[in-house]
């Protein structure tokens, strides 16, 4: 049998048995798991609440051309990782205050390390408080810390516990791993909801790129993070609930609420930041602003009263680093080398993620009957597409994904089965990069989340 195969019979196999050991024989189809919330009034409006998430990825992935392992070259790869894993502790102290803290580690696989070793993962996430400035009501928070509260779009402050796709749209957190720490930044803000007009405001204070771990860049013709100097960034979301209002109690938003919400939103983002990057203008140096916004709507619920619940979001995000800017990532990167020094893409998954230019995203799902498997749960289909027009390249980046949730109990513990279909770029001797192949991944998520 092929590899690929039985990894996928192996992974759902032990996840199923997994579900079945950890919930009580009482646990039906719609039930969800019980929180770990210790109530601070007899109303429960004051309360401290635990969680935790584990999303445990089982991968076959098809190598871009030259891929190395360890200076071994390698057309294909398997891997087991964890994605995330994430503890958070947050609650309503008083009338007023609000903290929210969030620890944990994300990408640990085979070839996971910091620093030359593999225990050094996990960090805070999130450390922030906040004031409520009026009692009874969400119309004005204001907050301070380490914080993923930013704009451009709801992906880029996504509840990862909740997301439909078994991954979000990472070119969406546009600066993650380059200023920001795994997307969040130390940040002032003030976010609230008026009417059904929802808003978040933020200045934050990124972080240098010589501390995210890695060399610096090379000061060249095409733009990177610079060196050199220090400025903020400023950022705004805004939202326009047309039916039900989204929850408000973290910055997190929502990947989808499975039928929960009658949900229609028309959404718009922005982030700016002055002399973000820069590069060489012959034997000057010139820095460049970056901006970027999006436009998009989301619909997410339930059809023919929660028998069904459908889910959709397109947007249309414009990002712009300084021209020609684009930058290769892979996601838990299952190798560390090339050979090839016509390919374009590097390591293992990597690909042109984040670039100046224009992109189309779109996503779609339908959770099926809650009944469909019994006592079992039920399945949520969904596909995705993105296609991005950079500069630098001479073809469009296109990225497929489609896949399958079992929801066993909601979203606290599922199984997700992706495919995805990525691009490879090779430099061409005339200097352009252009697509000349696909590549494809497989994996198997289990999720556990309380």
């Amino acid at each position: 049998m092929n590899c690929k195969y039985l990894l996928l019979l192996l992974a759902t196999y032990f996840a199923a048995e997994a579900h079945a050991k950890s919930l009580p024989d009482s646990t039906s189809r719609s039930a969800t798991l019980p929180e770990l919330k210790y109530n601070l009034s007899d109303d429960g409006s004051k309360y401290v609440k635990a969680t935790f998430l584990n999303q445990v990825w089982v991968r076959w992935n098809q190598s871009n051309p030259g891929t190395t392992v360890n200076s071994a070259p390698m057309d294909n790869t398997t891997d087991i990782g964890l994605r995330r894993t994430r503890m958070q502790l947050f609650g309503q102290i008083s009338d007023h205050v609000f903290f929210y803290t969030q620890f944990g580690m994300n990408n640990f696989n085979y070839l996971s390390q910091s620093a030359g070793n593999r225990k050094f993962q996990a960090f805070f996430h999130d450390a922030l408080g906040e004031y409520k400035v009026f009692k009874d009501n969400n119309k004005l928070k204001i907050g301070g810390g380490l914080s993923i509260l930013t704009g451009l779009s709801r992906f880029s402050q996504p509840s990862i516990g909740t997301i439909m796709t078994t991954d979000v749209p990472v070119f969406l957190q546009s600066t993650v791993e380059q200023t920001d720490e795994f997307g969040r930044k130390l940040s002032i803000y003030a976010r609230g909801q008026l009417g059904k007009f929802d808003y978040r405001v933020a200045m934050s204070n990124p972080f240098p790129i010589q501390t995210n771990g890695k060399p610096a860049p090379t000061l060249g013709n095409d733009p990177t993070f610079t060196t050199y100097g220090h400025t903020n960034q400023f950022s705004g979301f805004f939202m326009y609930n047309i039916f039900d209002k989204e929850g408000h109690t973290t910055p997190y938003m929502t990947g989808t609420y499975l039928g929960g919400k009658k949900v229609l939103n028309i959404e718009a983002g922005a982030i700016y930041q002055k002399n973000a990057t820069w590069n060489l203008n012959g034997t000057d140096t010139a820095f460049n602003n970056m901006l970027h916004w999006s436009v998009a709507v989301f619909a997410d619920m339930p059809v023919k009263e929660n028998k069904y619940a459908f889910s959709a979001y397109l947007g249309y995000i414009s990002t712009d680093y300084g021209s020609n800017y684009v930058r290769n990532n892979g996601i838990m990167n299952p190798a560390n080398g090339n050979s090839d020094p016509a390919q374009y893409n590097g390591a293992g998954n990597a690909f042109p993620m984040f670039g100046t230019g224009n992109s189309l995203y779109a996503q779609a799902g339908f959770r099926l009957p809650n009944d469909l498997l019994g006592t079992a749960g039920t399945l949520m289909p969904y596909a995705s597409f993105r296609q991005s027009t950079y500069e630098k390249l001479s073809d469009p980046v296109t990225v497929y994904n489609a896949g399958v949730n079992w929801l066993m109990s909601k979203h606290q513990s599922k199984v997700s089965l992706n495919y995805q279909l990525r691009p490879v770029f090779e430099l061409q001797t005339n200097g352009a990069i252009t697509h000349t192949s696909n590549a494809g991944s497989i994996w198997v998520q289990y999720q556990i989340y309380l």
